[in-house]
């Protein structure tokens, strides 16, 4: 027989299958002999009081043994002879674009401007050792996208349950663990991630679609108001259909769009600075324990938001035990993310404090910045958000002494509006250099962040403290333009056969909300292809 019972345990009686199955013997008065296998279906963690308890949803088998694998797979044919999509760009959206086109029997031709995910690991690597940038080959550009060495988080708010469900299990097929199937919060961690995307590339080769690296897309070929390929530097790619995944930091495609008339929108987004506590501290604050989170429970995680002044402060990618890195996807501007290992078993915890920016703050004078080397845009263009992060960005390389030294302050300091003397150990590898970001930094962003600390103090005591410190600045939290597209077709809204997907398009934030838009928009390309 197989059952299904929601149980709520201690943390030490959910940390394997065997704990498991005595809990359920004992509970449910089961011969623990009969009990074969469990597999966890939802899992979640209750810290909300001072007795933590584990969550969990099991399938329990009986004098059963469970047949099959954990997750659904797909089926991937050989469509060397299929009708060829262009997809450009080899993040999540592009990666899940091209598999679904293969399962619907076109052939993609997937085009990355960066390198493959291991060689970037030597570009990456360099920013830190010697502050050198590779504008085609960052922590943004490369194969698998700003979350291949960036986390690898797999949360998203979004409703669509059944497409978010088919994601996970596409990982899951591609070297996975099964356990992100259950988890509340599932994440793949920057040492597994780089692998599972080799195994989709190679299952995109295999099955006679083509990736080509170091290809930077040019221009889109157009023959009246349909797209037929794109130009590259390295040379024309015919095509039906394109898909355009290009990413959040391809500023460069967004100038050529917008000055070849192909419409465009500025967006809202949000700007602020990584935070970084000892991960210890958010242990304790979280788990409400001096100890902090014992042998049993994984790295604390947080989440707080607020409103001041009409905008919303809010944390944003919280990464437990992980690690605060180098963004720039060129060589003078200075950003900040963050991303954890599997294990999350780092001395620090880290994440994004923003503020909500609407296309109209821009204008605001607390947010000029008269910025060398960037230019001016109309106060309606639909660049204007980008070019207030671009001087943002720039400004933030110039306090940093024009490297990758970035900026940073205690976190009382800046609430309190003044410059730290000393700054606490710090795992940003290129080096801190204090700084007076409530002095520099927007107003606007600023007086935000100041009052939204002190809220969050308030909330969760011991938050606000001097052992904690802003890392300055945090900018690529989603696309500041919009590609606009047809709701219903997914194609642009005057280009034929043209589909802007993703988070560089404006249509999601993160990896799995990036693929599940990638996987639509590969349907709305095959209806249209199979339609010429």
């Amino acid at each position: 027989m197989i059952h299904e019972y929601q149980i709520r345990v201690l943390p030490q009686q959910a940390v394997n299958e065997q704990s498991i199955k005595q809990y359920i013997s004992r509970e449910k008065g089961l011969d623990l002999r009969s009990i074969n296998a469990v597999r966890v279906l939802r899992k979640s963690i209750d810290a909300r009081r001072r007795t933590i308890f584990v969550n969990l949803m099991v399938r329990v088998f009986v004098n059963e043994i469970p047949q099959g694998d954990e997750y659904v797979s797909r089926e991937y044919a050989d469509v060397s002879n299929g009708r060829a999509v262009v997809v450009v760009g080899a993040g999540p959206a592009g990666l899940f674009a091209a598999l679904k086109l293969i399962e619907k029997g076109y052939r993609p031709i997937l085009l990355e401007r960066g390198k493959d995910v291991r060689s970037r690991k030597v570009d990456v690597a360099n920013i830190a050792r010697t502050h050198t940038v590779n504008p085609q080959s960052n922590y943004c550009f490369g194969e698998g996208g700003a979350g291949a060495y960036s986390d690898g988080k797999l949360y998203t708010r979004s409703k669509k349950r059944g497409s978010i469900e088919d994601v996970l299990n596409i990982f899951c097929q591609h070297g996975a663990s099964t356990s992100i199937l259950a988890d509340a919060h599932p994440h793949l961690g920057t040492d597994k991630l780089p692998r599972i995307i080799e195994n989709m590339r190679n299952t995109i080769l295999k099955c006679g679609g083509e990736v080509h690296f170091e290809t930077c897309m040019q221009q889109l070929l157009i023959a009246g108001n349909r797209v037929c390929g794109v130009r590259t530097d390295k040379g024309e790619f015919p095509a039906d259909a394109v898909i355009l995944a290009t990413g959040h930091s391809a500023k460069d495609v967004y100038r050529y769009l917008h000055s070849n008339g192909v419409q465009l929108e500025a967006k809202g987004f949000a700007v602020g600075v990584r935070l970084e506590h000892p991960s210890e501290l958010i242990d304790r604050i979280q788990y409400h324990n001096p100890q902090g989170r014992g042998a049993y429970l994984p790295a604390a995680e947080y989440s707080f938001s607020t409103q001041v002044g009409g905008r919303g402060v809010y944390s944003f990618c919280m990464c437990p035990g992980g690690v605060v890195i180098p963004s720039a996807s060129s060589s003078e501007e200075l950003l900040v993310n963050g991303m954890s290992p599997s294990h999350r078993g780092g001395r620090w915890s880290n994440s994004g404090m923003v503020v909500q920016v609407n296309c109209e703050d821009v204008e605001n004078p607390d947010m000029q910045m008269d910025i060398d080397g960037i230019e001016n845009v109309a106060p309606d263009s639909p660049l204007r958000v980008m070019a207030f992060q671009e001087r943002l960005e720039r400004l933030c390389w110039v306090m940093g002494n024009r490297r990758q030294t970035a900026p940073a302050q205690r976190m009382t300091d800046f609430v309190r509006g003044k410059l730290s003397y000393d700054l606490p150990e710090s795992s940003y590898a290129p080096g801190l250099i204090s700084s007076p970001m409530h002095f520099w930094l927007p107003k606007f962003i600023s007086s935000r962040l100041q009052r939204g600390f002190e809220n969050f103090g308030r909330s969760s005591r011991g938050f606000l403290t001097s052992e904690a410190k802003l890392i300055g600045v945090e900018t690529r939290t989603s696309s500041p333009v919009r590609i606009l597209r047809n709701a219903e077709t997914l194609q642009h809204v005057a280009i034929e056969g043209l589909f802007p997907c993703g988070e560089g398009a404006g249509y999601a934030g993160g990896i799995v909300s990036a693929a599940v838009d990638g996987e639509r928009c590969a349907l709305s390309a095959c209806d249209y292809v199979s339609r010429l």
